[in-house]
């Protein structure tokens, strides 16, 4: 993640619930919220005990991470960014869950447009 760093304090997750925009799939729910870091973006995820044991909520979390970082080019700067994932992310395909991150994205206006940087 090249141009991102980890949110991890609480009330950050908590404000950007109660003040950002949110989008959601079967899958997944994203929330965003513009931040005052400029060209930087925060990234937090969520997963849940309900999706399983330990190892199963760990590779929802890496499969997650992954396409985050993979699509963070195509994404605005300065954003702080929040992936809640639901129970059926635990039997998804890597490529849903991929198609449904980039979708959410695309309903936030939250990839860049040609020539935005």
């Amino acid at each position: 993640m090249n141009f991102s760093v980890s949110l991890k304090a609480n009330y950050a997750f908590r404000r950007l619930y109660s003040k950002g925009r949110s989008a959601a799939t079967p899958l997944l729910v994203v929330y965003v919220l513009k931040n005052r870091l400029g060209a930087r973006n925060r990234l937090g995820i969520t997963v849940s005990t309900k999706l399983g044991k330990a190892v199963v909520r760990n590779r929802v979390r890496r499969r997650l991470r992954e396409i985050y970082r993979l699509n963070e080019a195509q994404l605005l700067s300065g954003r702080d960014v929040v992936i809640v994932a639901r129970v059926r992310a635990r039997d998804a395909a890597y490529k849903d869950l991929e198609r449904d991150f980039l979708a959410l994205c695309r309903r936030l206006d939250l990839l860049r447009q040609e020539g935005e940087r």
